[in-house]
């Protein structure tokens, strides 16, 4: 009797383990597909929300008193990007375009905007691509943005005819799509990269490694993006754009900043060419440099402007 049964065990067995293979296959492909899913289309926060938290954060109260003038311009592939021209109260013929990090928008570029203010330019915001009043769309990190960012530069010479001179100023996503733009050998004078990465990857695992997962999630989540998306993960490295580049940079950093490591910034600084100059505030995480230390970090960029016009 039980020699008759044990085919039958066996064929159990089998089945078995057949289903726990399936399901397992099918588990990893819908993560394979959901985790480029987070990765790179995070919720962003509404124009009101993203001025809330500037407001309950430093005082916007400048912002209100400016002259702005709203409009859009054709990015990449014809994709439309919302844009801000505050325009300084001194009249003036220089201007500074700003990026600001993801899942925020162009308000998230406000805590900067006094700065530049102060030394005499125009300021330009703008919502990235999937941001703000923007159209939703993924994120890629710097590749597809820094190609909007060069439509911004070349709409915003040939808008405003009166302009002796143009800079850059990124956060975060913001800092990866200026600097992957100087790949691009755009028309500016400076360049200001304050917390940029320089490669997505490094970023990944080591919020993975702090959450405690494993690792090889990046690898699965840069497959699922070529597969869902048409993008490589791995390909988004600004620093690759930083060979050849002569474009005066300046990076800032949060010396503690724990989800892009300071090191990011000192790589990059390395890999740049021509006039450059980095900064780590004391203190500051990530993205809070401008607000842990106001008046250094005005400091810096006045500075590194006065250096780089002479």
């Amino acid at each position: 009797m039980s020699d008759r049964k044990r085919p039958t065990v066996g064929k159990r067995i089998a089945k078995l383990t057949i289903i726990v293979v399936c399901i397992l296959m099918v588990l990893l492909i819908a993560l394979t597909l959901w985790l480029p899913s987070y990765v790179m289309t995070g919720k962003r926060q509404t124009l009101n929300e993203a001025f809330e938290w500037q407001t309950d954060h430093y005082d916007t109260s400048f912002y209100k008193q400016l002259t702005k003038n709203t409009y859009t311009v054709s990015g990449d592939g014809g994709y439309i990007l919302h844009a801000e021209l505050l325009e300084n109260p001194v009249p003036t013929t220089k201007y500074v375009i700003l990026s600001h990090g993801y899942t925020d928008n162009r308000f998230g570029s406000l805590k900067y905007v006094q700065i530049y203010l102060d030394l005499g330019f125009n300021c330009i915001i703008y919502d990235l691509r999937g941001h703000g009043e923007n159209e939703q769309t993924f994120t890629t990190y710097g590749v597809r943005e820094s190609a909007d960012l060069e439509c911004i530069i070349k709409d915003s010479r040939s808008r405003y005819p009166d302009m002796t001179a143009l800079g850059l100023h990124g956060e975060s996503l913001g800092a990866a799509t200026t600097l992957t733009c100087l790949g691009r050998k755009p028309d500016v004078d400076f360049a200001v990269a304050d917390c940029g990465f320089s490669d997505i990857e490094n970023v990944l695992r080591g919020g993975f490694e702090n959450a405690h997962l494993p690792v090889f999630l990046t690898d699965v989540a840069d497959i699922g993006a070529n597969i869902r998306y048409g993008y490589s993960l791995k390909k988004m490295r600004p620093i690759d754009s930083l060979s050849n580049n002569e474009v005066p940079v300046l990076f800032i950093h949060g010396s503690e900043d724990s989800f892009i490591l300071p090191k990011n910034s000192e790589d990059m600084y390395e890999r740049t060419r021509g006039i450059k100059e980095i900064h780590l505030i004391p203190k500051a995480g990530h993205a809070e440099s401008v607000l842990t230390e106001p008046e250094l970090y005005g400091q810096y960029v006045k500075g590194f402007i006065s250096k780089v016009y002479g």
